[in-house]
């Protein structure tokens, strides 16, 4: 696929207005507020993996509604731990680390259509030295990968099959403001948990995931970095217009069917657009994008990245990394070392100021 969006030159300049609701700041407020109001922690336990450098446990947390999310929790082996988990869940085990080390933490969100899949699968983050708590897709998880854990109890309202479409027409019932208020749950989470720096938090993803890591730092305002590729969501109705890849393609399909529903679904998704969140992020970002991605769209990236910040009155470090010939899969392992030799240095300012690194 040749390049189809704008060129390159006016990517760089592209900063499209975005039709935000009056009531987005108290739409996600009172969302956030009512899933806040329970400890996000229902139980941690040791899984055998095979794996001698790394130890997991099967986390179960509390998202949107109070339902049970899970997800893989991992950190090296012989680094921190060794504390009590409050909320009902078990201690990690005696001898896992010195006490009193904590570790900063990566929390990793999946592809769409993706679960978490085997504790084994995703091992980069803990590698590099992080704790690292990857997070199951409520409702997903049967289109590629190894499957996932977390049914989504509340899937009933009108829409398509596909999670892009399930609730479509009221951003109340909307599948995304179930999925980004479980992503804001799993950092309160990942903090809870024994031997993280609850300081020293960061959030990536590609894809779906990388739209959920722009929400969570568009409302979660200490987050200490963000790392996205290729970010759903953002530009969605420039995006619709575009193609009929992925995701946009299963809501320009249901609205094929459904005519006249396009203002109610674009109303709904106008709550849950990237470029709205990353307008009200702060910390540090780190983009990627391919060129030739007919998934998500690079004008939509673009967008998210150049109107970055502009809401908060800060100027965080960012920087996006792009790939002119390539598609959705983006810079692949290239963007992972940029994205672990600029997170190192990010995190270790941090932990300068707080007296510590990633070491």
């Amino acid at each position: 696929m040749p390049a189809f969006d704008l060129p390159l030159p006016e990517l760089e300049r592209h900063r499209p207005d975005i039709e935000e609701p009056a009531d987005f700041d108290a739409f996600w407020r009172d969302t956030l507020k009512a899933a806040g109001e329970t400890d996000p922690l229902v139980s941690v336990r040791p899984v055998e993996t095979g794996l001698r450098l790394t130890r997991t446990w099967d986390v179960t947390f509390r998202g949107f509604g109070g339902d049970p999310v899970r997800a893989w929790f991992s950190r090296p082996a012989g680094v921190g731990g060794g504390e009590r988990v409050g909320g009902g869940g078990e201690a990690l085990p005696a001898g896992v680390g010195r006490a009193g080390e904590t570790l900063p933490a990566v929390v990793e969100f999946a592809g769409y259509g993706r679960g978490r899949g085997l504790p084994h699968e995703r091992l980069t983050w803990v590698n590099a030295g992080y704790a690292h708590l990857l997070m199951d897709n409520r409702g997903q998880g049967d289109q590629y990968g190894c499957g996932g854990d977390t049914p989504d109890p509340h899937a009933a309202a009108p829409g398509g099959p596909g999670p892009a479409v399930r609730g479509l027409l009221g951003a109340e019932d909307y599948h995304y403001r179930r999925l980004i208020t479980d992503a804001v749950r799993a950092v309160a989470a990942v903090r809870a948990l024994p031997g993280v720096d609850p300081a020293r938090t960061v959030a990536v993803g590609n894809s779906q995931g990388g739209g959920l890591a722009l929400a969570v730092a568009g409302l979660v305002p200490d987050l200490t970095a963000v790392l996205v590729t290729a970010p759903l969501l953002c530009g969605i109705r420039r995006a619709l217009d575009l193609t009929d890849a992925g995701p946009y393609g299963e809501i320009a399909a249901y609205l094929a069917v459904h005519r006249g529903a396009e203002d109610a679904a674009c109303r709904t998704l106008s709550y849950v657009e990237g470029v709205s969140f990353a307008r009200r992020a702060q910390a540090p970002a780190h983009f990627g994008v391919g060129l030739r991605d007919t998934v998500c769209p690079p004008s939509g990236v673009y967008a998210a990245f150049n109107r970055y910040a502009e809401l908060t009155g800060t100027d965080p470090r960012k920087e996006i990394h792009a790939y002119p010939f390539n598609g959705h899969e983006g810079g692949e392992a290239v963007q992972v070392r940029r994205q672990l030799d600029w997170l190192r240095e990010v995190v270790d300012d941090v932990g300068d100021d707080a007296g510590g690194g990633v070491r």
